[in-house]
């Protein structure tokens, strides 16, 4: 009996020996509460008819109010998804063909002018310093690449998207320190706070690389203060670290204050090309909220930092955007028009959605944070705890 024992050991010891420590390391991420939930919804999805105990998905951020507006656009534009050029002629074996990672100039031009339309216009972004990724995902673990080692720290406000404990950290080894934001001013960040979370990443031997911050908020739904950003460019530059700001859902603004982008708060403040800080902003962004496209894998970085994006640009071979959707999407992003009336209608759909939600919770006896942007409800169930404690 013991030589089978050894022998079954043995057994396992030898295949986990073929793996890489990555592949049977437990750092993914993916044991925290948000992807548990997310496999106890897909043991048990609801159904309003056929399963109406089952688990309601409120974990999934996906902007599904305005496909009648695309759909609408395909309808009236079949060229386009059909991959004929204006001449009518099919373009499909060009397309169909190997591309360069750099991306397809038309797309990458139609992408930050409709970028610099979100923002009202107020900044322009240059093609040339755009890296397109396979989503935002894509994007924010490239930059991590670009910018850390393993063993170097990330600041991040708290509360944060959970799924970058997976994103920015498993592949990478590098480390997130949060920033502890708090409800007595709504979770706006402050000096002592990006201070106290230096300070812990240096008593945890852990040399601080940059911060990253979701702007709009993910999951507070709220849009960053200039105060904020202001502060924010000061501490990247007393300390001589980077600042990633991820504006995904930068179209999503349904009510004052408006959005307010990081490469505004440059341009106000006079920091041009070539600045020591300017060259440590680096924007993400990508079309899965702002139009609803999560599954056309469409995601961007845009720095300022010349060595960043030829290192990201050699990077991304690893995650291309098909040129299939590169070419459907330049003629619909180039479609002025269109781009004009979609964002509007979204973000009027958005706030229509946001206040049925809020006043229905309401009703229940639950307070939510006040928002202006994205898909999310912040609410407030303390009221519920039986103990008002931290550990309840």
């Amino acid at each position: 009996m013991q030589l089978i024992a050894n022998s079954v050991k043995l057994s396992r010891t030898a295949k986990m020996g073929l793996l890489s420590r990555k592949a049977s390391c437990n750092t993914h991420g993916q044991d925290s509460s948000y992807f548990l939930g997310w496999q106890e919804y897909e043991k048990n999805p609801f159904d309003e008819v056929h399963n109406p105990k089952g688990i309601i998905q409120m974990g999934l951020a996906e902007n599904q109010l305005s496909f009648d507006l695309m759909e609408s656009w395909l309808d009236k534009n079949p060229h386009a998804a059909g991959f004929k050029g204006s001449d009518g002629k099919s373009i499909f074996r060009q397309l169909a063909l190997f591309q360069d990672y750099h991306g397809l100039p038309d797309f990458k031009k139609a992408l930050v002018e409709f970028m610099s339309e979100i923002r009202g216009n107020k900044v322009t972004f240059d093609p040339n310093h755009l890296v397109l990724t396979a989503g935002a995902t894509s994007a924010n673990e490239t930059l991590i690449f670009c910018l850390a080692e393993p063993g170097d720290a990330i600041l991040i406000p708290t509360p944060y998207y959970p799924g970058f404990d997976r994103d920015l950290k498993w592949r990478t080894g590098v480390e997130i320190v949060p920033i502890q934001c708090t409800s007595s001013n709504d979770f706006q960040i402050t000096k002592t706070a990006l201070e106290e979370a230096y300070e812990e990443a240096y008593k945890r031997n852990l040399r601080v690389k940059g911060v990253l911050v979701t702007n709009p908020s993910n999951p507070l739904g709220t849009t960053m203060t200039r105060n904020e950003l202001n502060l924010l460019v000061d501490f990247i530059n007393t300390k001589g670290i980077h600042l990633i700001s991820d504006e995904i859902y930068s179209g999503t603004v349904f009510c004052s204050p408006s959005f307010l982008s990081i490469m505004e708060i440059l341009k106000d403040r006079n920091y041009h090309d070539g600045s020591e800080v300017w060259n440590r902003v680096h924007v993400v962004y990508s079309l899965s909220k702002d139009l609803g496209l999560p599954g056309f894998r469409v995601g961007a970085i845009y720095s300022p930092n010349d060595t960043v994006v030829a290192a990201a640009t050699k990077m991304s071979s690893f995650g291309l955007v098909s040129s299939q959707t590169q070419y459907l999407l330049s003629a619909l992003l180039g479609d002025k028009k269109f781009t004009k009336n979609y964002i509007s209608k979204n973000q009027k759909r958005l706030k229509q959605q946001q206040r049925k939600l809020v006043l229905g919770l309401q009703k229940a006896g639950i307070r939510c944070l006040k928002s202006n942007a994205g898909l999310f409800c912040w609410v407030n169930m303390s009221h519920l705890l039986q103990f008002n404690t931290f550990e309840a």
